[in-house]
Parts: structure tokens; sequence; C-alpha cells
């Protein structure tokens, strides 16, 4: 009996594996993949037997990340080391993909910076406008153009449950996010038309490198296998979706307040995740 249901399993997975396939296309190109949730999705991806295009700023780490999908999961990989926060570094992704038939972007990549904006340096700042804003602009605008040519595609870009507000000690990294939730609401009525799947991704705290990056000090997080898989799971059914148990419950808490109330709130509790910084 197992071995009939362990043959079940594996015909299963197989029928999912070609089905995700089918719907988007042998290649998918996954940005901010060396680590957090980028690597996460390039994971979830490999097992549905997505070949793949690996983009971040360390080659060596992409390197790693791709050697260990390509034995894992048995699929392709390709790496870019590119810096986003650079013109030729998002022209590379463009150029370095041409030759193949890519139905899927993960926009992933991005990164976030707490403290009063008045304390920030401007080149950090300007960076990350680049890379959470800019970045996906031309991705979104690049990858849409061939997936209507060739009929079908998806694009996931990822917001927060910062996206909902303005949030004091985080402003600036807050105003990228609502930036790109807006940007996914709009390219999913679009895009709708010509079979290209659009998703915001809005997930609260996760467990990945990107808190100790924006020195912040977070407790209760979500995983990012769990924001991969969930996100996935909601291409092509949702407009937005909120990924992980505590992101849905911190949202929903949040959301029916009053849009003024809900950024004192947030500043209550990003006080606490800064306050180590002037203590």
């Amino acid at each position: 009996m197992s071995g009939l249901n362990e043959e079940y399993l594996k015909k299963g997975l197989e029928m999912k594996r070609q089905s995700f396939v089918n719907k988007y296309g042998p290649w998918a190109v996954v940005t901010g993949a060396s680590d957090g949730i980028g690597q996460a999705f390039a994971e979830e991806l490999a097992a549905l037997g997505v070949n793949l295009v690996l983009v971040a700023r360390r080659e060596d780490r992409l390197r790693q990340v791709a050697e260990h999908i390509r034995q894992a999961h048995g699929v392709q990989a390709r790496v870019i080391a590119a810096d986003l926060a650079h013109p030729e570094g998002r022209t590379a992704v463009e150029q370095e993909t041409e030759d193949l038939d890519v139905g899927l972007l993960v926009a992933a990549a991005g990164f976030g910076t707490s403290g009063p904006l008045l304390n920030a340096d401007p080149d950090v700042e300007r960076n990350m406008l680049q890379v959470n804003c800019l970045a996906v602009l031309e991705q979104s605008i690049a990858f849409s153009r061939r997936f209507v040519k060739r009929g079908r595609g998806g694009i996931i870009l990822m917001a927060s449950l910062l996206s909902w507000q303005g949030v004091p000690t985080a402003a600036h990294y807050a105003a990228t996010k609502a930036y790109v939730q807006s940007l996914a609401e709009g390219l999913h009525r679009e895009l709708a038309p010509f079979n290209v799947h659009v998703l915001a991704s809005a997930p609260g705290p996760v467990n990945s490198g990107f808190a100790s990056a924006a020195d912040m000090r977070m407790g209760k997080a979500d995983t990012p296998s769990t924001v991969a898989k969930v996100s996935l799971q909601a291409l092509g059914r949702k407009a937005t979706v909120i990924p992980g148990a505590f992101g849905k419950f911190l949202t929903y808490s949040l959301l029916p307040l009053p849009r003024a109330v809900r950024v004192r709130i947030l500043a209550g509790v990003m006080g606490g995740m800064t306050r180590h910084q002037t203590a």
C-alpha cells in the first residue's frame, strides 16, 4: 500500500510540475536570489521543474545557490551577477536572458532602511529607490512586453504590510513598497487580457536577512519559504496575496482602522524595532 501511495504522490508532483511549466514556460527570472525570499522562490520554482536565471550582486553566493538547485532538482540555472541600483546591472538582466523562453519574473530584489529620514544617507536612500522601484518598473515593462508577445506569462512583485500606509522611521522604505503595490494592482488589470498574470505579494515581517540589513530587530516573523509557496499558489488567482499567518494577522488587524491610526500604531511598532539605534 505504501508503494502505491508513493507512486500516486510522484505522479501528482509530476502533473503539478508539468501544469506549471505549461502555464508559464520553461524559464523564470528571480532577482534577489542569493538569500531570503528570492532564494526561497528559486527553490520552489526549481521543485516545479522550472529552469532559473538567478540575479543578485554576490556572484559567489549565486553560484552556490545555482549548484544546489541543479543537484537537488535537475533543472538548469544561469547566474547574472548584477547590482540593480545601477543602469548597467538592470540592462544586463534583459540582455542576458534574450535567448531564453522566459515566462515568469519574480522581482524579489530589494532592501530597506530604518530610522528618521532626516538622519538618512541620501546615497543609500537613492540606491534603495533604484532597486525597489526603478528596477521593478524597468523589468515589468521589458518582461511584460515579452510575455504579451509569447501569449502567456507571470509577474510577481514584492510589496509589504507597510505599503498600506506611511510608516514613521521607515518612511522611505514604506513609500517604495506602496509604489510596488500600486504598480502591481494596475498591471494585474492591464495584462489580464493578454493571459499575463500579475501578483503583488505583501508579507508582514519575514525571518530573512532583511531586518539585519535595515538595522531592525524583529520578533515573530513568517518564513521565506512560506512567502514563496503561498505567492506561487496565488499567482493567476489573485491581484494581491498576504502570505503567512503572522502577516495576515497583522494586516487584517490594521486594515479596518483609519489610515492615520495605522500610522500611529506602526510608529510604535517601528519604534520598538529600532530602539537600539538610540539606546
